[in-house]
């Protein structure tokens, strides 16, 4: 079982298909949700799921609400971007998460690898973004 980082392939086809609104106002509510090392994810993920969702004190199955940052260009790249989430006096484990659009289906958009087990005890469990730039964005099509 492995999570492996990347933009989920349906997420693609279904930008085309105009299905995810990143607009801060007015767009859709995206949410992240955190997993185990037990967790399989990758491209061909579809869905947000309970299998393998992390547990703990101070977090709720379904993960928490993302801040969208409106989309916009640089170059011929085009960007979008969260604010960084923090679960707060959380006690939990996740090697992992996946961000999906909770007003679509729970479709999913991207999965993320820790790199390794990331454990906070009665602390704050921090998912810190990259800066919203062409190169950097979490969500970036170049």
């Amino acid at each position: 079982m492995a999570i492996t980082q990347a933009m989920c392939t349906s997420f693609k086809s279904e930008l085309l298909q105009a299905v995810h609104n990143f607009k801060a106002s007015g767009g859709n509510s995206f949410k992240l949700a955190l997993y185990t090392s037990s967790a399989t994810m990758s491209a061909s993920t579809t869905a947000y799921s309970t299998n393998q969702e992390a547990s703990g004190t101070n977090y709720t199955a379904g993960g928490a609400a993302l801040t969208n940052v409106n989309p916009t260009t640089s170059g011929t790249t085009a960007y979008t971007d969260f604010s960084d989430l923090t679960f707060g006096t959380a006690s939990i484990t996740a090697r992992g998460c996946m961000i999906y659009n909770d007003t679509n289906s729970d479709k999913s958009v991207a999965t993320i690898d820790f790199g390794g087990d990331k454990t906070s005890t009665s602390g704050d469990f921090t998912i810190v973004f990259p800066a919203a730039a062409a190169s950097t964005a979490i969500i970036r099509i170049a």
